[in-house]
């Protein structure tokens, strides 16, 4: 079972030869990205001017199962690239171990550093591209809060069009850390729509702003993480490959850690002013 798995997801021709190339991937082009990027925030304008002009009452429209069904198949998407990357992480690190033995590498080294010249070729460029079109579907969410809330929050556009736009990085770029940065990302992101799922067929929920609190833990971690990176970028000879996304990478991420805790502080304060039930209910099921 476990071996049909590794080759299933490590070992197909298809995901050993993958290469990040204008000819062999959909999506891979910058006029892409940034025409994707600009759609995606004028429909979800548009979307939300449409409903205030046609509906004046906020009532939520009900979308019946489909939240429900999109987290679900989040869930199973965010395992099965979980699941991927991780033995074609550990399959690289049987291939290429002798090479590293060379130059004095550690499989956590290079979890953290690639080695300059790396390509964006191979298994886990693979999962790193399952993942860049994944966040297209992430995008999704948007929509149901919309039509659900009425809402438009810019915190939610920013922060998709960012992942989305860090995620082609990555893959432009052979940046380092993200093979840990995947792992840790679809991972929270398997906790995060399994408790969705579990709120939207009607279970109770938490006590506490539960996916606001995974992502803070998601962003503390990634930021250890790029402290080691900018560790091993000066230690090593030659560095780093992709220090310079990588960068610009950190940049995005600090803005986004300080608008979430911006938001977190405000919905604690938020609570803390009001008690009652309703409010109570609404903080916990906010979408970020």
């Amino acid at each position: 079972m476990i071996e049909n798995l590794r080759y299933y997801l490590s070992e197909r021709p298809s995901i050993v030869n993958f290469r990040w190339s204008h000819s062999q991937s959909w999506g891979n082009t910058w006029s892409f990205l940034f025409t994707s990027i600009a759609a995606y925030i004028i429909f979800s304008l548009f979307l939300h001017l449409l409903l205030l002009l046609l509906f004046r009452h906020r009532r939520p429209l009900s979308l019946g199962p489909i939240p429900a069904v999109h987290s679900l198949s989040m869930v199973l998407i965010s395992l099965t690239i979980f699941t991927g990357i991780l033995f074609s992480a550990a399959a690289e690190i049987r291939d290429t171990r002798w090479f590293w033995r060379r130059y004095k590498t550690t499989p956590f080294q290079w979890l953290l550093c690639f080695p300059l010249g790396t390509r964006p070729s191979g298994r886990v460029f693979f999962w790193s591209y399952i993942f860049y079109l994944s966040r297209f579907l992430h995008t999704l969410r948007t929509f149901f809060t919309i039509l659900q809330r009425r809402k438009l929050s810019v915190f939610q556009l920013f922060n998709n069009s960012i992942l989305i736009f860090m995620s082609f990085l990555w893959l432009e770029f052979s940046q380092s850390f993200q093979v840990l940065a995947i792992l840790l990302t679809t991972l929270s992101y398997f906790i995060v729509y399994g408790y969705r799922f579990w709120t939207a067929i009607g279970l109770p929920s938490a006590c506490f702003p539960f996916v606001a609190s995974c992502q803070i833990v998601l962003l503390g971690c990634n930021v250890v993480c790029h402290v080691g990176v900018l560790l091993l970028h000066f230690m090593k000879r030659g560095g780093c490959n992709g220090i310079g996304a990588w960068v610009f990478n950190s940049v995005l991420n600090a803005a986004i850690l300080f608008l979430l805790l911006n938001f977190y502080v405000k919905m604690h304060l938020g609570n803390r002013k009001v008690k009652t039930p309703e409010n109570l209910d609404s903080a916990k099921s906010k979408d970020i």
